[in-house]
């Protein structure tokens, strides 16, 4: 039996290829409550640039930034709500799931009345 090292052009084909979560997140102030919430069919993608611009202060939306530059990022808890169950069923169609799942967590959470979503419209790429 051959052992075979993986090549840096191997790996990298393997991360591309592997199955990407996908789901609902939040980016939650424990100072005072609120939260931006968002769902992706990457999650891995939205939760880290949300981190790296408010990290260099140029985040699109204001209030979200204002208030991390008030209440320093420790107040800050970026986090995975829920992600899609993948089903092995012909009819399957993971778009309609991720739907369902945003609308649950938007009549949960509230936050656009209550956080710092302008509207409903919380899916990113």
């Amino acid at each position: 039996m051959e052992n075979k090292v993986k090549t840096k052009k191997d790996l990298q084909r393997e991360y591309k290829e592997r199955a990407k979560p996908a789901g609902v997140y939040q980016v939650k102030n424990t100072a005072n409550g609120k939260v931006l919430l968002g769902s992706s069919l990457n999650l891995e993608g939205p939760l880290n640039r949300h981190k790296f611009m408010l990290k260099i202060g140029s985040h699109t939306n204001k209030t979200l930034q204002n208030d991390w530059s008030e209440f320093s990022p420790d107040a800050f808890v970026f986090e995975i709500l829920e992600e899609v169950k993948m089903k092995n069923d012909p009819n399957f169609n993971l778009q309609d799931e991720l739907t369902l799942l945003e609308m649950i967590w938007l009549e949960k959470l509230q936050p656009v009345e209550r956080g710092y979503n302008l509207n409903t419209r919380i899916r990113e790429a």
